[in-house]
């Protein structure tokens, strides 16, 4: 086990891109059901603010930093996080290793026809990658009968890693709350990396992706869904910093960093 790097209320694996792949593959040689969580500054915001994504946290075989401004804050830290790992990127390195290595993959949730079109992109892309199912429930609250066919569908297909497009904290509460039903060895919350699978977004530039800028690409994709929450984000890493700064008045260096970037990309709010 790693030693985790607690930023702001949650903890964090030091782990890279290529590490989070090998840790992926290993859980699913496991068999035995877990999850991950891929966490943003949005998701510290939700889990300061809603204390029963503690038990989630808690329960997550890892928690991986998909945001410049958490990479930032953990340089204070006895041990940083040596990269942000973001899950837009992370979903294409999973089906990497799913199609040389024979993984089923199943993609659950994101808006009426997204699943299948990230399919289709991703199986031109990675060729023998075997994607067994793709489902899109209705934003409504399903009744019980509907749940346990969605259930039953999913232990079904048999996946290795299962794919969740939810919003956060809806994938990753329902997550927590399935996962011994579903019987899946990997499964993880991914918001919008399915929109980005089947084109639906651009990714921003590299530069604006290394520099912490991204979260201005996005609102510009979507003002008027993004606004709000970035300028939540915002007050959130304003407050954090702050406390980081009584706490440690040497952190000055890392709280210059970390406000350079206010907001950053978000998954979709559940």
């Amino acid at each position: 086990m790693i030693e985790p790097v607690w930023v702001w209320g949650v903890p964090f694996a030091p782990m890279t891109l290529e590490e989070t792949v090998e840790a992926v593959d290993a859980l699913i040689d496991d068999r035995r059901p877990s999850y991950f969580i891929t966490a943003n500054l949005h998701y510290l915001m939700l889990s300061n603010e809603n204390p029963d994504l503690a038990a989630v946290n808690e329960r997550a075989a890892f928690i991986l930093a998909d945001g410049a401004p958490v990479v930032w804050a953990a340089r204070n830290r006895s041990t940083p996080l040596p990269e942000r790992v973001a899950g837009a990127d992370l979903i294409f390195h999973l089906c990497d290793l799913s199609a040389r290595k024979g993984r089923r993959l199943f993609f659950l949730g994101a808006p009426e026809g997204v699943a299948e079109e990230a399919a289709e992109k991703l199986r031109d892309r990675y060729p023998g990658i075997q994607v067994v199912g793709t489902e899109c429930p209705p934003f409504r609250k399903p009744t019980e009968e509907e749940h346990e066919q969605l259930l039953g569908r999913i232990r079904a297909a048999h996946p290795d890693i299962l794919f969740v497009a939810f919003g956060q904290p809806k994938g990753e509460r329902w997550i927590f709350d399935n996962l011994d039903r579903l019987g899946v060895p990997v499964c993880v919350q991914v918001g919008a990396s399915l929109e980005f699978a089947a084109g639906r977004f651009a990714r921003a530039p590299r530069w604006m992706q290394r520099t912490g800028l991204e979260w201005v690409f996005r609102l510009l994709q979507e003002p008027r869904r993004l606004f709000s929450r970035y300028a939540r984000n915002a007050w959130f890493m304003g407050r954090m910093i702050v406390q980081d700064r009584i706490r440690d008045p040497d952190s000055s260096r890392t709280t210059r960093a970390a406000s350079s970037t206010a907001v950053e990309p978000g998954r979709r709010a559940g």
